[in-house]
């Protein structure tokens, strides 16, 4: 079943979006090779646009060390991931809720030590999330920008990949640079591509057509880059970020938000990989349980 569009939400009552009999979690993160693309606006406006569907949305500030998901949301969290990290609080305690119920884990700003997790860290926070006990839909994790051992643990800790770009040739090369390290690396082979910023679809499609091209051509044709979409140049997306809230909250009838819908209906509908792969994933029990 498809997610209501907002357009259906003006015009009548929402049809609130059933949850599939399975899988029903899907974890995504969302990840770029160059910051300044938007990703964590993408983050915080996808989340919103399927909570408004019904699905229960859980959104992962995983830029540890540079956190800007809650001042998105408008948000003023009192712990972080941090605070559980050291042991001081809880997962649950930690978590906070945004708009349309979103539940979010907030990260934490100008805390050099998070800026590079070591292997205890890594391996806490995968038992943390794995042990957490309230139902999930689906789980957008907010990843750092580029190819640090931050970046690449939680690209690979998720079950699907979508990575964020826009026309800059420096957006373009580091964003096949990091799908060249998770291909080399860490044989992922499976990524969604999300352009943002642009005006016009053709645009978009070329910025896709290009990293396909190159990934194919030095990667191998087994790499899959599935096209989502894009989100196209809105004025209203930097006025909603000034007063820190989404703009599908303030501006719900705006390209952008049409769009956002669009693409977290496109996101939704995609089905997820049919095998958890051999790396080591958050929820991994509830992933392996679903696939029974």
């Amino acid at each position: 079943m498809k997610p209501t569009t907002m357009l259906q939400e003006m015009e009548g009552p929402a049809r609130k979006l059933a949850t599939p009999s399975a899988p029903h979690l899907r974890v995504i993160s969302v990840t770029s090779g160059k910051g300044g693309v938007g990703k964590s606006n993408v983050v915080a406006n996808l989340g919103l646009a399927l909570a408004h569907q019904g699905l229960k949305v859980l959104l992962i500030d995983a830029d540890l060390g540079l956190a800007n998901l809650d001042i998105i949301l408008g948000l003023n969290p009192k712990f972080t991931i941090h605070d559980v990290l050291q042991l001081r609080k809880t997962l649950p305690e930690v978590l906070v809720e945004g708009p349309g119920g979103m539940k979010i884990l907030p990260a934490s700003s100008g805390i050099p030590e998070l800026s590079e997790l070591d292997e205890y860290q890594k391996m806490f926070l995968l038992n943390e999330l794995d042990n957490y006990s309230e139902s999930v839909d689906m789980v957008l994790i907010d990843t750092g920008a580029g190819i640090s051992r931050n970046v690449l643990f939680f690209n690979i800790a998720a079950q699907e990949r979508l990575v964020v770009a826009n026309n800059e040739p420096t957006s373009i090369t580091d964003a096949y640079a990091l799908i060249k390290v998770l291909a080399t690396q860490h044989n992922e082979r499976r990524f969604k591509l999300l352009v943002n910023g642009l005006s016009q679809p053709r645009e978009a499609e070329a910025v896709y057509r290009t990293l396909l091209k190159v990934s194919e051509r030095f990667l191998g044709r087994d790499i899959s880059l599935e096209y989502l979409g894009f989100i196209p140049h809105d004025e209203s997306i930097p006025k909603s970020v000034l007063k820190q809230q989404p703009v599908l909250t303030l501006y719900p009838k705006s390209r952008a938000s049409r769009s956002f819908v669009q693409i977290a209906q496109q996101l939704w509908d995609t089905p997820a990989p049919e095998e958890v792969d051999g790396n080591i994933k958050f929820f991994w029990r509830r992933l392996l349980q679903y696939q029974i």
